[in-house]
């Protein structure tokens, strides 16, 4: 008798599990047709990205570029993204356009 209320217990324990799980699954493939995908928001948008390219290639050191761009989402909005966050976009960039097989190295930052 009572290996047999275990099992429906267990049966009844999968059941809500699975239903457990299927609600988040659900939502997220609702908000991914929507166009969210989630995580955090990018804090160097496309326009951000081309003007510290711009900025870049004039020879403007990327801490000085840091200090010119600043964030438009998110909960940082109005303030400027880190010397990380740059160094890290630029080096993004970098590796998208650079051909198959061509390994880009991050510059490093000068220690202060």
């Amino acid at each position: 008798m009572g290996a047999r209320f275990f099992a429906v217990l267990a049966a009844a324990a999968q059941i809500e599990r699975n239903h457990i799980r299927e609600k988040p699954l659900e939502g997220q493939h609702a908000a991914a047709a929507n166009g969210n995908y989630g995580g955090r928001p990018k804090v160097i948008d496309d326009d951000m990205l081309h003007f510290a390219r711009a900025l870049k290639n004039r020879g403007v050191p990327v801490p000085e570029i840091a200090k010119k761009l600043t964030i438009k989402t998110g909960k940082n909005v109005g303030q400027h993204p880190s010397v990380a966050s740059v160094y890290r976009a630029l080096a993004e960039a970098e590796a998208s356009e650079a051909p198959a097989g061509t390994e880009i190295i991050a510059p490093r930052r000068p220690r202060a």
